[in-house]
């Protein structure tokens, strides 16, 4: 039975240790981890108000008009699109923030995970909340054909409001990714003078 020869290692080298501020300092991100558990807790209550929501849609469909089936499933958009972003936050920000998930390889590891940092995350978030406000704008759009009547539930200036708050995010999104993109092309520009 003869052996293959193996390579040499290489040498490791010894890492300095770590004096006990830094050690401090980089453990304090673990305090993090209950904010973390908490928005599990809220993702659990949503997934509750989704499964009352959904109850009451197939409870009331008979009685129910066109409109409101179509109200009822906007707000169960709604609620996903919230759960999504709390997704990404819980996910995305234990990665970023706290520690490594070590999912390489899992048949379940979100696609975007493999290159999320602060600045994608930031932008994803913009982004998922420009889709809720959407959500939002839509549903009072549905319900302004009942402006002035009792059956309204907004008011001109309200409605008026949630359009100035929808492009405000908008153009929030618009100027993180437009800082985010300097950002990158000075960071190129950088390494390039370097290289």
């Amino acid at each position: 039975m003869t052996s293959e020869p193996q390579a040499p290692s290489a040498p490791t080298v010894p890492q300095p240790p770590i004096g006990l501020f830094p050690k401090l300092i980089f453990g304090s991100r673990w305090l993090q981890l209950p904010l973390y558990i908490g928005l599990i807790v809220a993702q659990a209550v949503y997934v509750l108000l989704f499964l009352k929501e959904l109850w009451h849609l197939v409870v009331h469909s008979f009685d129910a008009s066109e409109q409101q089936i179509m109200l009822v499933v906007l707000g169960l958009i709604d609620v996903v699109m919230i759960s999504n972003l709390l997704v990404m936050v819980i996910v995305g920000g234990y990665e970023t923030f706290v520690s490594r998930l070590n999912l390489s390889g899992h048949p379940d590891e979100p696609e975007w995970l493999s290159h999320v940092n602060a600045s994608v995350l930031k932008i994803k978030l913009a982004m998922a909340i420009i889709g809720i406000s959407s959500i939002s704008l839509l549903r009072t759009f549905i319900e302004a054909g009942n402006l002035g009547t009792n059956r309204s539930n907004f008011t001109e200036g309200g409605v008026m409001w949630q359009v100035l708050i929808h492009l405000t995010f908008i153009i929030s999104a618009i100027g993180i990714a437009w800082v985010d993109r300097l950002s990158e092309s000075g960071h190129r520009k950088e390494e390039a003078g370097h290289g």
